[in-house]
């Protein structure tokens, strides 16, 4: 800051000036009328008033660069605002970008562009579609558009992110690869076990199309979805992603992803964890060599019959630890209630050796039963309110308690249809409740493999960050390689979420972390800085002291802002 003078034919005014610099120009303002020599000399006898006043503006300069000056911004109720002019700014991606940067994306961004010939700058094209998917999932006309909104604004033009998607969709492989590689150095990844799910993204579309194919939707809507297979670790962070057309068998998409981790990521000790369906005897087989090997859930319901008949068998149960035997139906509920029993044995069918681990548990018996008693009250309502427009259910439908009868007594096709809660086919179901068999090829003790197999759950939660709070569907591209990309930036930005929750010592909600960083807003101050217009929380203290710097002072000047800004691209 200077010293400033006003001069007019009888007067002289000394004022405090402050230089700024915004949007690419320099000006200056006012800080501080100091008043007139005679009125300085008034207050402070016996000093020089140019003095006195370049003491005190050398005073607040050093205040100001030390953070600590206060801040006086004058405002006009009779002035109108700048008209185009944006006043609120969103700074939650900040935390994003300081995660960005540690995971080296600018220069994997960097690498590709030295492949290819284009004249936008990738990296923040691909930053802004990662902090918009996490802040502001929508469309990328719409992306474009929350780009400009953020402090830092941006610079490039709509029809650079769709070329910078067709050239993300060329490198998807390479980026995953490098990925995986930079994040060792972020944090410590339990690669030793990997989770491997599938699911699928629907378009708001009806024509098939390359990826986008009629195939068994998870959200049971009648139109084409595109299908993802997802690797994570063990501690919940993903790994790799493949993209296939919706009606792809999802048990064909292991191998080929899993050959890839084996030779772009030169990972190829580990054991590979999956749920029932994607649990083919070609897929055991595939990790039954080397130094790999599988647990995967088995269904009771679907083994064979000797198989079955041993898994039901009430006595031969045995508890973690001891060599003591357990008949299931002579346990004590109040001191057996949360204890977890199993029973195993060596099987070799197809030729492939394999343990298989049937446990049950008392809690777990109940559970089902509570969710099969509320699906009997739905299936009686339904039997009171509207019979005849019961249609065909599904095996989880509550539907399939109802059975209808066509026939009369001897034969004859009934005038009417009679429909009843099938009480056999409950019974029948009640017979599993409790049990839960997992196949592996490990000597591990029984409850360390059920333990890695509980861990399914976060596998499926990513799943749905990615669909409920990153929006990832519907889709609204058309091409693959666009298709592709999208899906790309999905999974870097569960990346970026997911380091983020770890940062934070998963002490907070999906909902409170991410509907935080989009509440960071800053009213931007001409000259001054940026108000923090969001509350301060619980969870801005923890990410403030998780990063290492502070945005929710009463003011953030534009001095801070530019150091905090140069921080998160470190």
């Amino acid at each position: 800051m200077r010293l400033g003078r006003s001069r007019s034919k009888n007067s002289e005014t000394l004022y405090m000036i402050k230089s700024t610099y915004e949007e690419g120009k320099n000006s200056s303002k006012i800080v501080e009328r100091l008043g007139s020599p005679e009125e300085i000399a008034a207050k402070h006898p016996g000093v020089d008033p140019y003095q006195w006043a370049k003491g005190y503006i050398a005073e607040a300069t050093a205040k100001e660069k030390a953070g600590r000056a206060e801040v006086i911004a004058r405002f006009s109720p009779a002035k109108l605002l700048e008209k185009d002019r944006r006043q609120l700014f969103g700074g939650g991606y900040l935390f994003l970008q300081r995660i960005y940067h540690d995971l080296g994306l600018p220069a994997i961004c960097e690498e590709i562009s030295s492949r290819h010939k284009f004249d936008f700058d990738l990296d923040e094209v691909l930053s802004r579609l990662i902090y918009g998917r996490i802040l502001h999932p929508a469309s990328k006309l719409a992306t474009h558009k929350f780009s400009s909104t953020l402090i830092e604004g941006s610079r490039f033009e709509l029809h650079h992110t769709y070329r910078a998607l067709e050239v993300l969709a060329t490198e998807s492989d390479f980026i995953q690869s490098e990925l995986y590689r930079r994040s060792k150095k972020v944090c410590c990844r339990n690669d030793a076990i990997l989770y491997y799910d599938c699911t699928n993204y629907f378009f708001e579309i009806e024509e098939e199309n390359g990826l986008k194919q009629y195939g068994h939707g998870k959200d049971h809507r009648p139109t084409p979805i595109v299908q993802m297979g997802l690797f994570m670790d063990g501690d919940g962070l993903p790994l790799a992603f493949c993209i296939t057309p919706g009606n792809t068998n999802e048990q064909t998409t292991l191998i080929p992803l899993e050959k890839k981790i084996l030779s772009d990521f030169c990972h190829a000790k580990f054991v590979v964890c999956t749920d029932a369906g994607l649990s083919s005897t070609a897929n055991r087989k595939f990790n039954d060599a080397h130094d790999r090997a599988f647990i995967t859930t088995q269904s009771v319901k679907g083994l064979k019959g000797y198989l079955k008949d041993w898994a039901l068998e009430t006595g031969g149960w045995q508890l973690p630890g001891s060599d003591k035997t357990y008949d299931i139906t002579a346990l004590d509920e109040e001191r057996y209630y949360d204890r977890v029993f199993y029973k195993e044995r060596w099987i070799k069918e197809a030729g492939l050796e394999q343990r298989l681990l049937v446990t049950y548990s008392l809690k777990y018996r109940n559970y089902e039963r509570q969710i099969r008693a509320r699906q009997i009250q739905r299936a009686q309502a339904m039997l009171e309110k509207n019979p005849s427009q019961i249609s065909r259910a599904s095996a989880t439908d509550s539907k399939r308690f109802i059975s209808q009868t066509s026939l009369t007594g001897d034969g004859e096709i009934a005038d009417k249809r009679i429909y009843r809660i099938d009480e056999a086919k409950i019974a029948k179901e009640e017979a599993f409740d409790g049990f839960y068999g997992v196949c592996t090829n490990l000597t591990d003790p029984p409850e360390a493999i059920v333990a890695v197999n509980r861990r399914r759950w976060q596998i499926e939660e990513c799943f749905r960050i990615m669909k409920h709070e990153l929006k990832a569907r519907p889709a609204y591209l058309s091409r693959d390689d666009r298709i592709a990309a999208h899906f790309m930036t999905c999974f870097i930005a569960l990346m970026l979420y997911r380091l983020l929750e770890k940062r934070l010592a998963d002490a907070f909600t999906t909902t409170e972390i991410i509907d935080g960083l989009r509440s960071m807003d800053f009213l931007k101050v001409k000259g001054e800085g940026y108000l923090p217009a969001y509350t301060r929380t619980d969870f801005t203290d923890a990410l403030h002291e998780a990063f290492g710097f502070r945005t929710d002072t009463q003011i953030v000047t534009t001095a801070q802002m530019r150091r905090i800004v140069k921080m998160t691209r470190k």
